[in-house]
């Protein structure tokens, strides 16, 4: 314990000192006049293309070589967890179903069906649904997250933020590339993409696939089954259309699918001891104890396609019609108590298996959209938004047993008018705002169960959504930005207690307003990029997911008020045309409002919130939001050499994250939260050119370099169970370019 916490204290101190001393560096790096200057980033945050410096958000890009170098050993969209400031993501259903949260505003629902204020969109696809958010990334061109209420122009309102990936698109030149992972745990890794013109000046195609596969590692020493679970088999592809005949008209046609065999969550009895967080001697990294041999198993297969349709018109003019489809199917089964009556590790009361599964989700999506031309002194969008999706998800027990076989059906039809308007005020100040109106209806039927569950249920509302915003030009590298924003929440049902003899659980809408200002600067001759932005906001009726506390449940619930404010920091340096260093850091305050809020807790474990009046549910008021770090510390470097091959060089990279502390539930106690967590990587390589001018890299990489043990989620019903982070792995890569 020592020897973590000793760990712990000298990264931040590293991290600390690194960012210090390229502050401290500037003024002599900005005289090096030979040295370039960082790229210009651009981003569609308002449906526009636009620099990043230049728009009233606060707004984080990763690209897709940065985030390619995380996943490359088989890392799934986890991967941005705590590698951007104010953002944090986990899932207690493996590769799929994850959750995210910015600035501690998120969801804990493990259910299929769970309502996320955290908006995914994909190629201009929202992905509503947690299985479809976790479709694997490959051929990115950019991530883009934003924070904050992102309603007024994109898909579903969302009262947290938005983040949105671009896979790279067709274009004229014939170009691609091929890449291959083998490493630890029988890892093995290959994918590529090739694109070009088919036509000449009408026609260009993309073809991208991958594979991911690790073998299983871990075992399970309670029925003597080596290799039993941990592995998975990844496979995806995406093919894109661009379709030009004429200076008025493109369209970009998307088909894409995925197909997961893999482990689901590895759930890990009685690791945490009462009275205590840190993992005990129950926790073994490659063994568990469970009674069943199905040992966790995990399918989905899913595919969907898009059609992105643009009409230039008179007057600069843009009519844009962006239509989808997304399909997907697939189950889950967890040991959930993570262990054995018998030999546990530990007390475990009574044994709990469980299966859930998803068919039959379609999920249909159309976007019309009229903007204005980009070069007006006040600039304009008009448009409208259709969203139709039906699931039905069955829970039972292995073999028949309990829980009994229940399917509900959920389906949701959501309607929005929008628009939003620029104005140049002076040659300094831009002011906007935007206005939306939507519908949003679901309902849920239940097909089958054992007892008369009644029904059917549905829930709606209407609600505005708005934001304002002011950007001040102040010199030439250094702008100030405010905003307001109203964003909006639908109302939410949940049908997973039916199978548990219980009624559907239902919540409000949940409505919210923030404000932020911040500061954008690129000093030192565009040498360096520092965004900084203070927030604060409100959530009136906070969706809530009470989960566990004394059985398999998932309850939703409304909190009258959540309150969240702090600030969030990116930085870029390129110090020299040698090296280039990142730092991020967030803090975020979070506070649940409701002094009549109670919620179950767990039997086995030391709760700290009061329980006043002695019923066995403890009062929550005043605690922070559940998933919320506290603060985030991320920073990476790159360092290179050249060498004499032509186009060659020598590089090194690492990147660092630190997460401050992480209540893991809605009640707190003395074992279910996190403090201190923190990972690296490194890579270490050659590129360069072939003689037919080829471009390739060969690289040796690890990830989580110090191989920490990290306690990321617990269920908490039935014994003090937790899961983990993913252990070291280290492999090689090779990487050669198509053009």
């Amino acid at each position: 314990m020592m020897t973590t916490k000793l760990a712990q204290k000298t990264l931040l101190w590293a991290g600390a000192s690194l960012t210090a001393l390229t502050f401290a560096a500037a003024p002599s790096f900005a005289q090096d006049d030979s040295a370039s200057s960082l790229e210009t980033i651009t981003v569609t945050t308002n449906r526009r293309e636009e620099s990043i410096q230049d728009v009233a958000n606060s707004v984080t890009v990763q690209s897709g070589e940065d985030l390619a170098a995380l996943t490359e050993g088989g890392a799934d969209i986890l991967t941005l967890a705590a590698r951007i400031p104010s953002v944090y993501a986990e899932s207690s259903n493996g590769r799929v179903a994850p959750r995210f949260y910015i600035r501690g505003l998120g969801n804990t629902d493990f259910d299929l069906a769970a309502s996320q204020p955290v908006s995914i969109i994909m190629d201009d696809i929202v992905q509503e649904n947690v299985i479809l958010k976790s479709f694997p990334l490959f051929d990115i061109q950019q991530v883009e997250i934003a924070r904050g209420p992102q309603g007024t122009l994109f898909g579903r309102n969302t009262t947290a933020g938005t983040i949105m990936f671009d896979s790279v698109r067709p274009s004229e030149e014939t170009d691609g590339y091929m890449s291959l992972t083998v490493g630890s745990l029988d890892t093995f890794n290959l994918e590529g993409a090739v694109g070009g013109t088919i036509i000449d000046d009408v026609l260009m195609g993309r073809i991208s696939v991958m594979t991911q596969n690790r073998g299983d590692w871990i075992n399970n020493a309670f029925l003597g089954i080596p290799n039993a679970m941990g592995g998975h088999r990844e496979n995806a592809g995406r093919a894109q259309l661009l379709y030009t005949p004429n200076e008025s008209f493109d369209a970009l046609f998307n088909v894409h699918a995925r197909s997961l065999a893999g482990t689901a969550a590895i759930f890990r009895a009685n690791i945490l001891t009462p009275g205590d967080n840190g993992l005990n001697e129950n926790f073994v990294r490659d063994e568990v104890y469970y009674d069943s041999a199905f040992n966790n198993p995990q399918n989905y297969d899913s595919w969907g396609a898009s059609a992105n349709m643009n009409f230039h018109l008179d007057g600069g003019m843009t009519f844009t019609s962006i239509t989808g489809y997304e399909t997907a199917e697939g189950r889950s089964l967890g040991d959930i108590d993570g262990g054995n009556m018998v030999t546990g590790p530990g007390f475990i009361p009574f044994p709990s298996e469980t299966q859930d599964g998803l068919d039959d989700l379609d999920q249909f999506t159309q976007e019309f959209r009229l903007a204005s031309s980009d070069d007006l002194d006040t600039t304009w969008q008009i448009g409208a938004y259709y969203f139709d999706g039906a699931f039905d998800i069955t829970t039972l027990g292995p073999n028949g047993g309990f829980p009994p076989p229940t399917t509900v059906r959920h389906e949701n039809e959501l309607w929005a008018v929008f628009g939003q308007v620029s104005h140049q005020a002076t040659e300094r100040l831009q002011l906007s705002g935007g206005l939306r109106y939507t519908s949003d209806e679901k309902s849920l039927e239940v097909i089958q169960a054992v007892w008369p569950a009644g029904g059917p249920y549905n829930v709606s509302d209407e609600e505005l959504s708005w934001d304002l915003s002011a950007y001040y030009d102040y010199s030439e590298d250094t702008a100030f930005f405010g905003r307001i924003a109203r964003g909006f929440r639908g109302p939410s049902i949940q049908g997973r207690d039916v199978a548990f003899f219980g009624t559907p659980s239902i919540a409000d809408s949940e409505t919210s307003i923030s404000y932020e200002a911040g500061i954008k600067s690129e000093p030192w001759g565009g040498r360096a990029r520092v965004n900084a932005t203070a927030f604060y906001y409100t959530v009136s009726d906070l969706q809530l997911s009470a989960v566990g506390g004394g059985g398999n449940l998932v309850q939703l619930i409304n909190a009258d008020e959540g309150v969240g404010y702090g600030f969030e920091v990116d930085s870029e340096f390129l110090i020299n045309d040698n090296l280039v260093v990142t730092a991020g850091f967030s803090w975020n305050e979070t506070e649940l409002q409701d002094d009549t809020l109670e919620v179950g807790v767990c039997a086995q474990c030391t709760v700290t919130d009061p329980d006043v009046d002695n019923d066995g549910f403890a009062e929550v008021d005043g605690n922070p939001f559940p998933q919320a770090p506290d603060f985030i510390l991320s920073f990476s470097a790159r360092y290179s050499v050249p060498a004499e091959t032509p186009g060659g060089e020598w590089f090194m990279m690492t990147d660092w994250f630190y997460q401050g502390h992480t209540n893991l539930f809605l009640y707190e106690s003395e074992e279910f939260y996190s403090s201190g967590n923190f990972e690296g990587g490194a890579r270490i390589g050659f590129s360069g050119l072939t003689a037919n001018g080829h471009g390739y890299e060969v690289a040796a990489f690890v990830r989580n370099i110090t191989d920490e043990e990290n306690l990321v989620g617990g269920i908490d019903f039935n014994n003090n169970t937790g899961f983990v982070n993913e252990p070291r792995t280290w492999g090689i890569s090779f990487r050669t370019d198509i053009n």
